[in-house]
């Protein structure tokens, strides 16, 4: 499983945020600036963060962006799933139906799909961006 880049710059932007909008709104622009990304990018981006809850955005000249929960609220799994769908590794995991496959009732390759969607979903569920900025992320990542 392989997240585009729109996953990865959302989550860059989130872990951004959980780091600045404690003193207040942040801009894309500033955002952009400090992690090196397209601010033109963010901007299709933050919509789906802003619609699914996970960001508020405040008008105005001091305006920007602030997170609509707590870093420990808001974990990997939530912002991967609003920017990429459903985590499945393959497409017919995500498809209960015969849409995909005429073998899925059975299918043997079936379980081993079930356990990588749920070993990702797991780990990307376990981490919140308060993880991230503690520094918890070296210890996550090392087991």
């Amino acid at each position: 499983m392989r997240f585009s880049t729109r996953g990865r710059y959302g989550l860059l932007l989130m872990i951004d945020l959980a780091q600045n909008s404690a003193r207040g709104p942040v801009s894309l622009k500033s955002i952009a600036e400090r992690q090196n990304l397209s601010e033109h990018y963010l901007e299709q981006i933050v919509p789906d963060l802003r619609k699914n809850g996970l960001v508020k955005s405040i008008r105005g000249a001091q305006g920007g962006y602030i997170l609509n929960k707590s870093p420990s609220e808001i974990n990997v799994g939530d912002v991967i799933r609003v920017l990429e769908g459903p985590i499945a590794p393959v497409e017919c995991e995500n498809q209960l139906d015969e849409e995909c496959c005429a073998n899925t009732d059975f299918c043997v390759n079936r379980e081993v799909w079930v356990k990588i969607r749920d070993s990702i979903t797991d780990v990307v569920d376990s981490i919140s961006l308060a993880d991230l900025l503690q520094g918890e992320n070296k210890e996550i990542m090392e087991k």
